[in-house]
């Protein structure tokens, strides 16, 4: 084998080899950075799902005087969203998700991750005014304190 032959060889197996390491060096960037991405996504879509499900508590709490007990208060929220004539009418409205999400009241009390958990509401009456705290399951996001006024309504992610 004469030595342009094998320079010819030499060159072209190296460029296949600086070619694969390439690829595996843009793969081994892109990939992390890609699953950060879904994450914040998802991340983002769980708190817009929290901020609406706090909307539609302050809803019922102009409308009835009061917040849902613990017990069964996201079920009374999902009862009040498909029976009240105006969250029949204007719910979609007023409760607008970001796609891919929809509205819908028996979708609104569930986290859009994947587990498909209910979100944690706790009701606190015997204070002045009033506090709740609605948490994901799945995270530290809360909104609402049980000791704080200060928080009542605020996300903790603020």
């Amino acid at each position: 084998m004469d030595i342009d032959t094998r320079n010819k060889i030499l060159s072209v197996v190296l460029g296949i080899v600086i070619i694969a390491l390439s690829w595996l060096l843009y793969d081994s960037i892109v990939t992390p950075y890609q699953e950060v991405k879904e994450r914040e996504a998802e991340t983002e879509r769980v708190r817009t799902r929290m901020l609406t499900l706090k909307d539609a508590l302050v809803q019922y709490d102009s409308r009835f005087g009061h917040f849902p007990p613990t017990e069964g208060g996201l079920d009374s929220i999902v009862v009040y969203l498909q029976t009240d004539s105006m969250m029949v009418a204007m719910g979609d409205t007023l409760f607008r998700q970001a796609p891919p999400l929809e509205y819908s009241p028996e979708t609104m009390i569930v986290t859009p991750r994947a587990s498909g958990a209910r979100f944690i509401y706790t009701h606190v009456d015997s204070t002045r005014p009033p506090l709740y705290l609605l948490e994901d399951p799945d995270t530290d996001d809360a909104i609402g304190s049980l000791s704080r006024t200060t928080m009542r309504n605020a996300p903790n992610w603020n």
